[in-house]
This record gives structure tokens, C-alpha cells and sequence, in this order.
């Protein structure tokens, strides 16, 4: 019988194995490396170093002949498309949010009963830094129908329509739709400071925006500023006002925005894309030059 201290610094396989609850088959992914953009430390953003997964899965074994029939069994495939897929959603600061993900989309395939999923930092020390969890799954034989993700209204106020006397009222025709509501902002008329470093300025801008966005949240105790995916998600599910800070969501982004966050109204209409909306709605002052934006449904005031 493996000692306790030996499993904890085993193989995933070798723990899985000392641990199966009853007659389970597993398959494993060892030593699968990529080049990963992650970490809460400023000195790991912008630069990528390698991680280290190895991943084992327990799995229901399999009634009948298989027939070489690969539809039949859990793929390796499987394992390498949960990594990459969740690599692909977002930026992450820690091991351990990524290890979750990786560990929930694997427990998601119908033969998957329990994984362990081992992560680990090979470059930012002498030897290798991670995270080890073991997840199962509660009921394999229930099936969780997807949600379907709400589709909101985005809406781009100018400078000029935040301190119009026709806010509240814009706010109130707005919710009559009956569609979630997220609000983006831009700049401040008041100058940003300036930095020399690009990055640098990048943070500064993105920071502007963020302080107009309270600017907006002032006027009206119906809308709150949000910064990350998933509180907007819950916003919209219970039917809060969103005003949009955008410095998380830009800056972890996997396919960031081309637009810069001096151009305000292009980052929201990026913003908007990660919602599938159509379309976005302006709200601005007459010839303020938001009107060259075609993709937009603009309301001018005089």
C-alpha cells in the first residue's frame, strides 16, 4: 500500500490508481507542455513560459465489444481540446482557475467519472511550481441541458449624453426592452497623464474609462460598474445595469482588441462582439462624429 506522502508526490496515474473507487478505466495525458500566457505577477504579463499538464481520467469501462470504433471510448483528444479550449477563453492569473476549468470540461464528457488534473510552471523557478486537484463527477448519468447565454443591449454613451438631463429617461426607455442592459463609456474630456512605455499608457486609458464608468454609476444607483466576465453574466441573468470597465477583460484576453482604448467607441464594439450582438446603440450630441460609425444604431440629441 502506497504511504500517503509517496501518493501525494506520484504520477496522477499512480494516485488514480492507489484511489479507484471500484473497476474504472482510465486514460492519462502526460507531459503535455504548451507555451502559456499566465500568472498574477506583472513580470508574467506580455511574455509567455512553459506549462506542464498531466491529466488523468477514470472512465465508465466499456459494455461490449469496442470494434476499434474510437466513438466508443473517451479520446485523448478530448483531454488536449479541454486544455486548449480553456486556454483559449480568457487570460488567467492562477493555476488552480485553470486547472478547475480544464478538470469541469473533461467531467462534461458522458464517460468521464474522475479526473486529476496535475498543472505546473516550469520557468519561474529551479524546479517546477503547480497545482494537483482531483474532481469527480456527482451524478454520470445526468445530463445538464446548456444555458443559453442572454443577449443584451450595448449601449456607447459619449461624454455629452452623460450629463444630459435626458439620462434617467434613456435608462427607463431602455429597460422596456426587456433585454439585458451594459452601458460602455469612454474617456473623460480631462486629459489622461502620459507615459513614455506603451503598455504603460495602455493601463492609463483603460484606467480613464473606468473612472467615467463611475462617473456614470453616480448618476444613477440603477447601474454598477463590472469589470469581469462573469459578474456580467450574473448581472444579466438578474436584471442589473451593467456599466462596463474594461481593463480586466482587455487585458486577459487570448484575441484582444485591436483598438486602442483612446478609441473608445471601437473597444466597445469589440466588447460587444463577445456577446454576439449585432449591433450596438449610440447615444451622442449632433455632430460630435459618432455618426461615422455605420454599424451602430445612433440616437442623436441636440
Amino acid at each position: 500500500m502506497p504511504s500517503e506522502i509517496h501518493l501525494a508526490f506520484a504520477h496522477p496515474n499512480e494516485r488514480a490508481e492507489a484511489t479507484a473507487p471500484g473497476a474504472l478505466d482510465r486514460i492519462s495525458v502526460r507531459d503535455h507542455m504548451i507555451d502559456v500566457e499566465i500568472g498574477a505577477f506583472q513580470a508574467e504579463r506580455g511574455v509567455t513560459q512553459r506549462v506542464c499538464f498531466n491529466v488523468v481520467v477514470e472512465v465508465q469501462p466499456v459494455t461490449g465489444p469496442i470494434d476499434d470504433d474510437v466513438d466508443r471510448i473517451l479520446s485523448y483528444d478530448k483531454v488536449t481540446d479541454a486544455i486548449a479550449a480553456e486556454l483559449a477563453e480568457e487570460r488567467l492569473n492562477l493555476l488552480e482557475t485553470l486547472a478547475e476549468r480544464v478538470a469541469d470540461r473533461i467531467l462534461a464528457e458522458p464517460q468521464a467519472v474522475r479526473t486529476f488534473v496535475r498543472v505546473e510552471k516550469l520557468d519561474r523557478g529551479p524546479g517546477a511550481l503547480g497545482v494537483e486537484i482531483v474532481r469527480s463527477r456527482q451524478h454520470p448519468s445526468a445530463s445538464t441541458p446548456e444555458e443559453v447565454p442572454p443577449h443584451p443591449q450595448v449601449v456607447f454613451l459619449s461624454n455629452e449624453a452623460i450629463i444630459s438631463e435626458h439620462f434617467g429617461g434613456w435608462i427607463d426607455q431602455l429597460l422596456q426592452r426587456e433585454r439585458p442592459l451594459i452601458l460602455c463609456v469612454g474617456p473623460a474630456e480631462t486629459a489622461a497623464p502620459q507615459a513614455s512605455h506603451p503598455l504603460a499608457q495602455r493601463r492609463i486609458d483603460l484606467l480613464a474609462i473606468e473612472q467615467n464608468a463611475w462617473v456614470v454609476a453616480a448618476r444613477d444607483a440603477r447601474c454598477k460598474v463590472v469589470d469581469t466576465r462573469t459578474e456580467l453574466d450574473w448581472a444579466m441573468r438578474n436584471d442589473q445595469i451593467c456599466i462596463w470597465a474594461p481593463s480586466k477583460i482587455v487585458l486577459d484576453a487570448v484575441d484582444g482588441p485591436s483598438a486602442q482604448p483612446r478609441d473608445a467607441l471601437a473597444l466597445a464594439e469589440w466588447f460587444a462582439t463577445l456577446f454576439d450582438v449585432e449591433d450596438m446603440l449610440v447615444i451622442t450630441k449632433d455632430g460630435d462624429g459618432h455618426r461615422t460609425c455605420p454599424s451602430n444604431a445612433i440616437i442623436t440629441f441636440p
